[in-house]
């Protein structure tokens, strides 16, 4: 991604652009009110995760390299703590929005422009995705979402099942006697995470 070059020339001359290692399991930030910090993922692979009062996990988006995350994109409360968390060793660049905006560097914000417009199409798959009303039909629009993405209809699923039961909001138990379902019917060819679809 050419965008990604750039912003790590970027970093090397910016004071305000930072890059930062993070290691696989930790916590790449905390969404707090105010602070608008942008992180943009270069290595690695992440997930923002959410936890209500009552300590239930939901994974809100998982992310890729390229990917845009920070506290500007959601509505930040006590009632729901976010994290980002690191499921690779990841890079990231990362700076507040106000510093960008200040030193009016219309080739950043161009780039931020183009990488914004990319996280509005994969929340528009997300919420396509969440609005279906059953498990299978879940299922279905995630597997031919991914399907898309790769170009292909035999995939590796980017994240463990226990995690994509919280990603889309479903119990495991569930989630994983529909797929046995899917598999047994002829919709799916099944082998550990990889996904065939056969429809």
């Amino acid at each position: 991604m050419e965008y990604l070059d750039s912003l790590i020339r970027y970093s090397k001359i910016l004071p305000y652009i930072k890059i930062k290692k993070i290691d696989k399991n930790s916590t790449i930030t905390n969404y707090i009110a105010k602070r608008n910090q942008i992180y943009i993922l270069t290595n690695g692979e992440a997930m923002l995760i959410r936890y209500d009062t009552n300590g239930n996990k939901t994974i809100i988006e998982h992310f890729t390299e390229g990917n845009i995350f920070g506290e500007m994109f959601y509505s930040v409360n006590t009632s729901n703590e976010l994290t980002v968390i690191a499921k690779k060793n990841c890079k990231v660049i990362y700076f507040n929005y106000s510093d960008l905006v200040e030193n009016n560097n219309l080739e950043l914000l161009n780039i931020l422009i183009s990488i914004l417009s990319n996280k509005a199409t994969n929340t528009n798959d997300r919420i396509e995705v969440l609005t279906k009303r059953t498990i299978r039909e879940k299922l279905l629009a995630y597997f031919s979402s991914i399907s898309s993405k790769y170009h292909s209809k035999s995939f590796t699923l980017p994240m463990c099942y226990s995690d994509l039961a919280d990603y889309l909001s479903i119990d495991r138990s569930a989630m994983m006697r529909e797929i046995k379902n899917l598999t047994t019917e002829g919709f799916i060819k099944k082998n550990k995470k990889k996904i065939t679809l056969l429809y």
